[in-house]
């Protein structure tokens, strides 16, 4: 028998397999699932039984498991889908959620910011409600491959967001309020909060004295009041840190101006003397703007700000204060609501009514797109290649940024996305919803690579 079959083997023709046919793999058509259609007609019926039985004995291999190179084991992906059961026959939704967490206190999730690097004292994701309910959700470094930094084998078995414990068993929630009154006339969203790198610091603006505030994730407690504008802080943004947690925040306000500041790491102050903390002084003062200042953006490493008034272009400042130039978008592109700029120069501007613009740092209109959503949040990749956006429609989407191709729909949550950010791995997409939960969503950009694509 085992004569008869070897014969078969080379009788059937593997020039439809050309990777068989060069490595000379005579069983290669048994463990293909493209292997040539059997006629009833042309091989005997002991010949055709003879094959059943070795494909139910040794398996049939699909021509092609996954799209992306196989998740590394014990990771997140592996670990929260039932680890017995292969995630390739997983159907999608559950490969694309990890996990669904929900605070108790059902108010909507505004801000989220995911300082997850392994070196941190804390490494979590930092929510805030619209309540001003804060929680430090520690975060678990399950994606990570064996031997990675902050691996463990005891976290292989959690997911990778825990709750924060005080807000869990409802036991400390008044180091957790924020109790100061904003200005009525504020609407609470994602610009008022910005999270230190090291999770250690809110600070937050819209109060009616015209300041902004810096408390302690710690204890809850008021640590810093700034002054500095005339009117009512409307934005707030923070550049990357550098080394030792120093990095630029920018303030917007109803006065129409910007002011840049700078953080202490060291001191964990707006300012760098601590002995003037109370009084600190604004590194620049950024004018420009007609109306109330509504978004902004800074990089640091560029050297760059990015505002956007109520009404009107945005426009691009130096960190000296210096005005570059004006962003003009189209007739239709009036009112800027969200901007994120990348290393590499680009500014993805979102407007008002579902409107996108892509602006070189030239001030060059690259690409544009409507889509049908009220967005709420958006943000790019590392690299500035991909652009994720996410609005009331509860529909979290992957576009190219370079020119707004479509390259992902994520499924649909039962409830609008207020705010998102990404883990420091680029693997794990958190996202804060309407409902008073966060999505952590399996994202890996390399996916839509040309390179990765033509490899894989």
């Amino acid at each position: 028998m085992r004569t008869f079959c070897f014969s078969v083997f080379f009788s059937f023709p593997l020039f439809k397999i050309p990777e068989a046919y060069f490595i000379r793999d005579p069983h290669t058509f048994l463990l293909t699932k493209d292997f040539i259609k059997v006629n009833i007609f042309t091989f005997p019926l002991l010949c055709l039984q003879a094959m059943e039985a070795q494909i139910q004995n040794f398996g049939q291999t699909p021509s092609q498991l996954l799209i992306e190179p196989h998740p590394p084991r014990s990771s997140a992906m592996h670990l929260c889908f039932l680890p017995q059961s292969p995630l390739m026959f997983k159907d999608q939704m559950q490969q694309d959620v990890i996990m669904v967490l929900k605070f108790p206190s059902n108010s909507p999730v505004t801000h989220v910011a995911a300082n997850t690097l392994p070196h941190l004292t804390i490494p979590a994701v930092v929510t805030v409600t619209c309540s001003r309910l804060f929680a430090v959700n520690r975060w678990h470094n399950t994606v990570g491959l064996r031997g990675a930094p902050g691996y463990s084998l005891d976290q292989a078995h959690h997911l990778p967001i825990e709750m924060d414990p005080l807000i869990a068993n409802n036991s400390g929630v008044n180091k957790r309020q924020i109790t100061d009154l904003v200005d009525q006339s504020i609407q609470i969203n994602a610009h008022c909060f910005v999270v230190t790198a090291d999770n250690r610091y809110i600070l937050i603006c819209g109060f009616w004295d015209k300041s902004f505030r810096v408390y302690s994730t710690e204890t809850g407690k008021l640590t810093q009041i700034v002054f500095g504008h005339w009117d009512v802080v409307t934005c707030l943004a923070r550049s990357e840190s550098y080394i030792g947690g120093d990095c630029y925040i920018v303030s917007g306000s109803r006065d129409a101006t910007l002011l840049l500041w700078y953080w202490s790491g060291r001191h964990h102050i707006i300012g760098d003397n601590p002995n003037s903390s109370d009084y600190p002084a604004p590194r620049a003062v950024l004018t420009g703007h007609d109306h109330e200042v509504v978004c902004v953006s800074v990089c640091a490493e560029l050297g760059l700000v990015i505002s956007g008034a109520k009404e009107g272009p945005c426009l691009v400042h130096t960190i000296t204060g210096d005005l570059l130039r004006a962003l003009e978008g189209t007739e239709n592109c009036l009112y800027p609501r969200l901007i994120s700029v990348s290393s590499e120069g680009h500014c993805i501007i979102y407007y008002e009514r579902g409107r996108f613009s892509n602006f070189s740092i030239n001030g060059k209109l690259l690409a544009q797109m409507e889509i049908n959503d009220s967005t709420r949040a958006i943000l790019l990749s590392s690299d500035g290649q991909n652009l994720v956006t996410g609005g009331d429609n509860g529909v979290v989407e992957v576009w190219q940024a370079c020119d707004f191709k479509q390259l992902y729909i994520y499924p649909g949550c039962d409830a609008g996305i207020r705010a998102m950010d990404l883990s420091h791995d680029q693997r794990t997409l958190i996202t804060g919803m309407a409902s008073g939960s966060i999505v952590a969503f399996n994202i890996d950009f390399n996916r839509w690579h040309y390179e990765h694509q033509n490899r894989y």
